[in-house]
């Protein structure tokens, strides 16, 4: 009988080892992997349930977590859901942060950043489960009401920011969604809405402002006359060759003026004329004369090409890096062929202009802060490069003060003060309507705030000031929301 019982113990043995080893395994090697596993329901409910930091415009919370009686025990609350979705983006149960700020400062907000290192250790031995902080925006809520207002349901982009500082003021993009519907906690239901808006042609869910590039027609003159003003051989008084149409070298194709006609019947163009009137053939000629290198190099001082965070990650504007032939530096000095750019780069571009030259990093969070209103950050200022020189940025700004007094951006215009501002109708092709933008700043003597807006799809290249027409008055909104507090 001792054998059987011998065997007995050692089977049983064995059995407790395996137990004991494989709990070990999964304890110390295994646990970060499970509890990383997105169908993990429990460390689902964990993090799901935390306190979450509030996201604020103006000190009035526009994303705020609420307790619930269910198992989720919170559920976050979206006031003005659709006026704010791409800024604040979405937080969900089934979809985790995703979009805006939800997403790029999920850690604050959720209170796991080693940003937070110190404060964790104090809620622990104070004996309080560590919780997110508060992060406020530098938006201008007016001028975000204006922004959508006056975008209507046309899709498009607006972004407005401080010249001096690059807090951004004003972000939206059309069309937009309700982030609420992918909070709920009626699971079938967020599915359903989610699925809605991936699958959306008109894609809802895209920030235009910050992550789709478009060309920027003839917006981009503004860097076509900075790089010449900046060679020092030409001045905004510098005649410029205008033909009705430009004969392009390399090519069967030509360079028309909006509708066909002639930017002056002398041939020869002002640059302020040939700005304020968005002569395509005076700024053509122009490029050619330049050549790709020196357009290429002033663009990358404007900033475009750079990888820019505001928190969220913005999309490169470009404009080509290889040699390009004549006919197309032509059409690039006009914002087209490969030429992209985001409406905040463009925003940036007007700015800069406003800021003496100087062009500052853009960002859209304030300051973070703990439920007991202690400053934990708050974000500074900072340049990012010199664009251009302050006279050069003296010239642009006086040309882009004739746009709006006497020239394509007329609709922009606003009593009793100095607006700066470029209109710019950019084709598309594919038998699409062009898209219609504006930029612009003020007041021009002492700016307070740069605009930039796409409308796609909503220009008419038969005439130079559909751009001004269409976008402008969405730009003066914008404008007059700031400058009116």
């Amino acid at each position: 009988m001792n054998a059987p019982i011998r065997k007995l113990g050692l089977l049983i043995a064995v059995l407790f080892t395996t137990l004991l080893v494989s709990t070990t395994i999964i304890q110390a090697f295994q646990a970060p992997s499970i509890n990383a596993r997105p169908d993990n329901r429990r460390t689902l409910l964990s993090t799901y349930s935390a306190d979450r930091g509030e996201i604020l415009v103006a000190s009035t919370p526009i994303a705020q977590s609420e307790a619930t009686k269910n198992q989720y025990q919170r559920i976050r609350k979206y006031p003005q859901g659709p006026l704010y979705a791409q800024v604040t983006g979405y937080f969900s149960f089934l979809y985790g942060a995703g979009g805006g700020i939800e997403r790029s400062e999920n850690a604050l907000l959720n209170g796991s950043s080693d940003r937070l290192f110190y404060r964790r250790i104090s809620d622990v031995i104070a004996g309080q489960r560590p919780g997110g902080v508060n992060v406020e925006l530098t938006i201008n809520p007016a001028a975000q009401k204006a922004a959508a207002e006056a975008l209507g349901d046309r899709r498009g982009a607006v972004v407005a920011i401080n010249p001096k500082t690059g807090a951004i003021l004003a972000m939206v993009s059309r069309p937009t969604y309700d982030p609420n519907v992918l909070a709920g906690h009626d699971m079938k239901a967020v599915e359903t809405a989610w699925q809605e808006l991936q699958g959306a042609e008109s894609k809802p869910m895209l920030n235009r402002a910050l992550a789709e590039t478009y060309p920027p027609g003839s917006t981009f003159k503004l860097v076509t006359a900075a790089a010449a003003l900046s060679t020092g051989r030409y001045t905004m008084e510098s005649e410029l060759d205008a033909p009705r149409v430009l004969d392009l070298p390399n090519t069967s194709a030509d360079l028309p003026n909006y509708g066909g006609a002639a930017c002056d019947p002398s041939g020869v163009q002002k640059m302020i004329d040939a700005m304020r009137i968005s002569c395509n053939t005076a700024f053509g000629s122009l490029g050619m004369e330049l050549g790709d290198e020196v357009l290429r190099e002033q663009a990358a001082r404007f900033g475009i090409g750079d990888a820019l965070r505001v928190p969220m990650t913005v999309a490169r504007s470009s404009f080509p890096s290889e040699d390009l032939s004549l006919d197309v530096v032509a059409q690039s000095a006009i914002g087209q062929r490969d030429v992209r750019m985001t409406p905040l780069q463009v925003a940036m571009m007007s700015a800069a202009i406003a800021n003496r030259g100087i062009v500052m990093q853009p960002y859209l969070v304030q300051s973070v802060f703990g439920n007991d209103l202690s400053v934990l950050e708050q974000t500074k200022p900072q340049q990012l490069a010199e664009a251009v020189s302050p006279d050069v940025a003296n010239q642009l700004s006086l040309m882009m003060q004739a746009v709006v007094a006497d020239g394509t951006g007329r609709a922009a215009a606003i009593s009793g003060v100095t607006v700066a501002g470029k209109t710019g109708t950019a084709e598309v092709g594919g038998g699409k309507r062009a898209h219609a933008w504006f930029t612009s700043f003020a007041p021009a003597d002492d700016p307070e705030v740069a605009v930039a807006v796409v409308i796609e799809n909503g220009g008419d290249t038969s005439s130079a000031v559909s751009g001004g027409r269409v976008a402008g008055p969405v730009a003066k909104a914008v404008m007059e929301a700031v400058l009116n507090q």
